[in-house]
């Protein structure tokens, strides 16, 4: 089992910058891949950033050119940094790990808000 939190939300103005940060329990942190969704209110679940182990990222076209996703395995954490946020970036922000290879375990935190005020 592997315990998410995230960190990092809050209100932020139109324009401004943000970094939440992903905190996932384990000690081989460095073997998991790992990612950022959000979920806006009446919308879908959306990829924002996804980085593997091997640190390799991909963007959703939502935040591409907005956000950066980057890890730091000494610290178990992984970060989300925002920038030239808008209004329409106010969601729920969820941290996902996955683990193992063929027979994939995935978890997820519990969200965090960040509301862009415009």
């Amino acid at each position: 089992q592997v315990q998410v939190v995230e960190s990092g939300g809050g209100l932020v103005q139109a324009g401004g910058s943000l970094r939440l940060s992903c905190h996932a329990s384990g000690r081989i942190f460095s073997t998991y891949d790992l990612g950022w969704y959000r979920q806006a209110p009446g919308k879908e679940r959306e990829l924002v950033a996804f980085l593997t182990n091997g640190r390799r990222s991909t963007y959703g076209d939502s935040m591409k050119g907005r956000s950066t996703i980057s890890r730091d395995n000494g610290k178990n954490t992984v970060y989300l940094e925002m920038n030239s946020l808008k209004a329409e970036d106010t969601a729920v922000y969820y941290c996902k790990v996955e683990v193992g290879g063929s027979r994939r375990l995935a978890y997820w935190g519990q969200g965090i808000q960040v509301t862009v005020s415009s």
